[in-house]
C-alpha cells in the first residue's frame, strides 16, 4: 500500500516545475521531471536523457510561446528582411547625394550590431528570460521607425536606422529564437521554423505597405504606419512569450559575456560556417532591388523582388524545419545552403536584364535561404546546455556580425 502511495506521488511529482532553488539559471530554464513509473503520461513530452530536461513538445503554453515569437520575428527580423526597399528608396530620393556604398554603410551598421550585441544579450537572456528583452527591443524598434520620418542629414539616418535600429533589433529577435528551445526538443526544428516563418511574412508586409503608403502618404507617414504596426506585434509579442521556471536572484557574472565559449571548437566552426552563409544569403536580400533598377526593370517589379524572396522563405522555413527533426539538423542545413549556391551560380549570375529569370530566381534563392533563420539556431542548440543556449546562439552570430 506504502509502494502504491509513493508511486502516485512520483507520478504526480512529474508534473510540477523546479524549484527556484534546484534552478540553475532564472525564469529561463525548464523544469526537470521527476523520474517514476508514469514517466511517458504526456506522448507529446520528450526527455532530453543526458540533461534530464522534460520539455512540453507542444500544448497551448508552448505554442502560444510559438505564436508571439512569429509575432516578434516579424517586426524585427521582417525589418531587416526588407533592407533592401528602404536601401533603394533613400538612394533615389532622401540620400541621392551620396553614393550607394555610402548609403550601404547605415543598413551595414545596422547589421553588425543586430548581430554583434547578442555577445551582451545572450547572457542576460539565460539569466533574466525574454520579456524585458522583448519589450525594450520593441519601444526601439517603434521608435526608431517613428523618428526615420524627421531624418534628413546622413548622420540622421546613421544614428536612428544604424544604431537604434541595430540594438532594438538584437534586443528582440535573439530572445524571440532562443526561447522556442526552452519548449521544444524532438520538435525543435519545426516549431523554430514556424516561429522564424514571421521574418518571412514581415518580409513581404513591409516592402508592400511601404511601397504603397509612400506613393500616398509621403516618406513619414510611411514610417509611422509601419512603426504602428510593429507595436502592435511586439505587444502582442510581449504578452505571449512566457519564461518557463521561477524566477531566482542571479549574480552581475551571470549576465556578463563569457568569453569562455570562444575556446569551444565546435561552436567556433559552426559560427564560421555561419558566418560565410550569411555573407552569402544577405547580398541578394540587400541589393537585388538596387540591381533590377539598374538593369532597366521598372520600380514597382524591383520592389516586388524583395517580397517574392520573403514570400519563398515562408516555405523555405517550415519545410526544411519540419525534414531537419527527421534527417539531421546540419545535414538539412548543408542541403539548403547548396541550393542558395546553385540558385546564384545558375539563375542570378547569367539573369542580366531578364525579368522572368530574375523573379524565378527570387522566389527560388528565398526557398533555399530561409533556413538561414531556422536551423542556424537549432545547430547551435546541439552544441550546448539548454542553461547557456541563449549565450552561445548570441555568441555565434557575434562572429557573424564582422562580416
Amino acid at each position: 500500500m506504502s509502494s502504491s502511495a509513493n508511486q502516485i506521488e512520483g507520478g504526480a511529482g512529474e508534473k510540477q516545475e523546479l524549484s527556484s532553488t534546484d534552478m540553475s539559471h532564472s525564469d529561463s530554464m525548464p523544469s526537470e521531471e521527476a523520474k517514476g513509473p508514469t514517466a511517458n503520461v504526456n506522448c507529446n513530452q520528450s526527455q532530453d536523457e543526458e540533461n534530464n530536461i522534460t520539455y512540453p513538445e507542444g500544448g497551448w503554453a508552448a505554442w502560444n510561446v510559438v505564436l508571439g515569437s512569429w509575432m516578434a520575428c516579424f517586426g524585427s527580423m521582417g525589418m531587416m528582411n526588407s533592407l533592401g526597399i528602404f536601401q533603394a528608396y533613400l538612394e533615389e530620393h532622401e540620400l541621392k547625394q551620396y553614393s550607394s556604398g555610402d548609403v550601404g554603410w547605415i543598413f551595414g551598421l545596422y547589421t553588425f550590431l543586430a548581430f554583434f550585441c547578442g555577445i551582451q544579450v545572450g547572457p542576460i537572456f539565460d539569466a533574466k528570460g525574454p520579456r524585458v528583452l522583448l519589450t525594450c527591443g520593441g519601444v526601439g524598434t517603434v521608435l526608431f521607425l517613428a523618428l526615420l520620418g524627421v531624418c534628413t542629414a546622413y548622420w540622421h539616418f546613421m544614428i536612428v536606422f544604424g544604431v537604434l535600429g541595430g540594438i532594438s533589433l538584437s534586443l528582440s529577435f535573439n530572445p524571440a529564437i532562443s526561447i522556442i528551445a526552452h519548449y521544444f526538443h524532438r520538435r525543435r526544428g519545426l516549431a523554430t521554423g514556424i516561429a522564424s516563418s514571421g521574418a518571412s511574412f514581415g518580409g513581404v508586409v513591409f516592402p508592400l505597405l511601404f511601397q504603397n503608403m509612400v506613393s500616398r502618404i509621403g516618406f513619414a507617414w510611411a514610417t509611422r504606419v509601419t512603426a504602428l504596426v510593429d507595436l502592435v506585434t511586439f505587444t502582442i509579442a510581449v504578452l505571449l512569450v512566457r519564461p518557463r521556471g521561477r524566477p531566482k536572484q542571479t549574480s552581475i557574472s551571470a549576465i556578463l559575456p563569457d568569453l569562455s565559449i570562444f575556446l569551444n571548437g565546435s561552436l567556433i566552426m559552426a559560427s564560421m560556417g555561419i558566418f560565410f552563409m550569411e555573407w552569402g544569403l544577405f547580398a541578394p536580400i540587400t541589393y537585388l532591388t538596387s540591381y533590377a533598377l539598374v538593369h532597366g526593370i521598372s520600380p514597382r517589379s524591383a520592389f516586388l523582388l524583395l517580397s517574392l524572396i520573403n514570400a519563398g522563405s515562408i516555405f523555405g522555413r517550415w519545410i526544411p524545419g519540419y525534414c531537419a527533426d527527421r534527417i539531421g539538423r546540419f545535414n538539412t542545413f548543408i542541403i539548403t545552403i547548396s541550393g542558395c549556391l546553385l540558385c546564384a551560380a545558375c539563375l542570378w549570375i547569367p539573369a542580366g536584364s531578364s525579368k522572368p529569370v530574375i523573379t524565378i530566381f527570387a522566389l527560388l534563392f528565398g526557398f533555399a535561404s530561409g533556413s538561414n533563420v531556422s536551423l542556424a539556431p537549432v545547430c547551435i542548440g546541439q552544441l550546448c546546455k539548454l542553461e547557456a543556449y541563449g549565450r552561445y546562439y548570441a555568441t555565434a552570430y557575434a562572429i557573424v556580425s564582422i562580416r
